[in-house]
Order: structure tokens, then sequence, then C-alpha cells
């Protein structure tokens, strides 16, 4: 396949800004995948990133970087390494590559990498700490990119990518949900999609809770069996009357909102557990002498760890997961700041915000 020599892409400038500009196509390595982008997505991370919050050290020069970790597309080029793809295939990207010989990534903990943002020694994150899929052309190591089925439109694939953050928030539970009582606090894109892949997982019992009746409305037609607007009630004593008083044996804190930890530890059972999930802008207060009392677990994850992306995608393949219904914009590659402005300020109940960068020759859908 012939490539082009440069091509589009959205770089960050100064503080709150982006800029579209042609740059290199990336040159291929021995294990690297060339990805030719067809849809990739906006999420919270990506609105610090183009502040430079996200940054401890202010971040790359203006004109250089790439943001973008939610991606999928094509194979367009694989290095002299690479057995595990063809040109050709439909692949959804991860957006972490540990560095593999650190303990953590030994163990599978490559979300946290004991070499974080070191490069040279083979660490990767995909928009973060290098150039991500904001762009008509990605570069990925092969470990980080796994093939679509062809029942799996761009839109979802590029979802999936959420889905994974959900699975692994899941996995570090250590139990099976079978059975389990779920509470699930936020109706972002991650809580929707927790209430979907818990009931997926056998849960009992999930309730949703959050602020926009919109968004309860579709974690409702997701499974929930309860959803609760905080606004109106006590959420906590929603989910305890709920579970006849016992508690949540799960909660999955997905709104980084600064009183959901001390909701979520009210909300679980004793002897239950939470997991921290989102992010949040500032710290936050909880009364931790209620969880040791009741003997809480806290836990947390940072992304889609664990070859959880993996599972996600072996979901979407038995069409157990639903994705449509949060996709609720879509934007050209050259209107990026209208897409992060969009997304930043919830317009048009914006929900996952989709650019679409290349055309597909044969559909912007799956073949």
């Amino acid at each position: 396949m012939s490539l082009p020599k440069t091509m589009q892409a959205a770089v960050l400038g100064e503080p709150g800004a982006l800029a579209v500009t042609e740059l290199p196509v990336p040159q291929v390595g021995p294990e690297d995948v060339l990805v030719q982008v067809r849809r990739a997505s906006l999420c919270g991370t990506d609105l610090k990133i183009r502040s430079r919050h996200f940054f401890k050290d202010g971040g790359p020069a203006a004109g250089e970087f790439v943001p973008g970790h939610e991606y999928a597309g094509v194979v367009t080029a694989v290095g002299s390494d690479v057995h595990e793809l063809r040109v050709g295939d439909r692949v959804v990207t991860e957006a972490h590559r540990g560095c593999m010989r650190c303990p953590n990534c030994l163990a599978g903990a490559y979300t946290d990498c004991l070499n974080y943002g070191l490069r040279q020694t083979g660490h990767r994150a995909q928009g973060m700490t290098v150039n991500g899929g904001f762009a008509q052309y990605a570069l990925n190591h092969v470990s980080t990119l796994h093939r679509l089925p062809d029942s799996v439109d761009y839109d979802a694939a590029v979802v999936l990518s959420t889905v994974g953050t959900v699975m692994h928030a899941f996995d570090v539970l250590g139990t099976l949900l079978a059975g389990s009582t779920v509470a699930v606090l936020g109706p972002g894109p991650i809580g929707l999609l927790a209430t979907q892949v818990a009931r997926e997982l056998g849960a009992r019992t999930v309730a949703l809770v959050g602020t926009r009746e919109a968004r309860l409305a579709i974690g409702k037609s997701f499974g929930a069996d309860l959803v609760v607007n905080s606004r109106a009630h006590d959420a906590v004593v929603a989910v305890r009357e709920a579970t006849d008083g016992t508690g949540a044996d799960i909660v999955l804190e997905c709104s980084g909102a600064p009183s959901a930890v001390d909701d979520a530890l009210r909300m679980a059972k004793r002897s239950g557990k939470v997991v921290l999930v989102g992010f949040f802008e500032q710290p936050v207060q909880a009364d931790l002498n209620h969880a040791v009392m009741n003997g809480i677990s806290i836990q947390t994850v940072r992304g889609e760890g664990a070859g959880s992306l993996a599972r996600a995608v072996a979901l979407a393949a038995r069409g157990r997961l639903r994705t449509a219904e949060l996709v609720t914009h879509h934007f050209a590659l050259t209107d990026v700041s209208e897409a992060y402005d969009t997304y930043a300020e919830r317009r048009g109940n914006a929900i996952k915000v989709m650019l679409d960068i290349s055309e597909d020759p044969e559909s912007t859908r799956a073949r």
C-alpha cells in the first residue's frame, strides 16, 4: 500500500488551544503497526491535555504533540517483526503500553508501569506520552491493537476503549459479579457502560446514581434496576433500601464528584468493595474511619489494563453491548476545537463525541 509522506493532525498549542496542521506520517519500527485512523473520540483526559493540566512539567512544545487515546482504524503498514496483524485488518487501540520490564508490567499491571513516560524504556501511552490518534495515521506497538470482528463498526469500536476501563474495574475485585448487588455512581460513558457490563456478568441488582435525567433514562434502558437522581433523593438511603438495608456488595465510583467517595463508602455493605474509576479534579474528603470500621475495601484503576480491552471486544463480538446511544456527536478532524468545546460544555447532552478522521473507501461502518 502506497503511503503519503505527510498527514493532517490535530496538535496541542498553548493552553486551551489545538490546531490542525501537516505532520510527517510516522515511520514504522520492527514491532510497530501504522494505523490509518477512521474514528477517534474525546474523554475527560483530553480536556486536561488541552489545558495542559495533565502534564507535570508543562508538556511538549506547542505544535508538536498529537492527543487522542481512543481510536480505531485499519492497518496500513506493519514492522518487520510483526506477524499478528496484516495490512487491511480493522483494529481498535489500547492506550497503554508498559515498558514490559519493570515488576509492575511483568505482573500484568502495565497501566501502573514504573517507567511511565520514559519512552526509552519501551513505555508508551497513546495521546498522553506519545502521539495519539487525532491524526490521519497513528503509530502503535503491535501489542496494543486488537482485531475487530466484522460486526463491530468504528463508532462501537472506539467506545470499547471505555468498556475496557469498566472491565478492568471489575477485574480488580478478584471475585465473580454473578449474584452481586452493584451500585454505579455517575452516568457518564464509563458509568453507563458499567451498568451494561455488570448485567452481562450476572449482577443480581444494579443501581445507577446521577443528576441528569436523560442519562439516567439511558441507564434504565441499559438494564439498571434502580436509577436515583441524587439531586432529588438521598442516593445512599435509596441504595440501602434497595438492598434490604445491607448495602451494595460492589460500588463503582465513576463520576469524579468531590462527595462521591464518601457516598460510595456509605452505600457499600460491611466487607463490601469500592472501586474508584473516575478522575477527581481536586482532593476529596471521605470518612475513612467508616471504611476501616466496616471492613470496606477501596481499590483504584487507571484505564483499560490487564488485557481488559480484549474481553470488551469479545463481548461486542457476541452482540452483548449497546453503544449507539452513547455516540451523540460527529465532527471532522478540521473541526476538532468545536468537538472539544461540545464535549466540555456538554452541548446537546454530549456523551461520546467522535472525530471522523479518514474516509473509509468502502464504508464508515463495519465491512
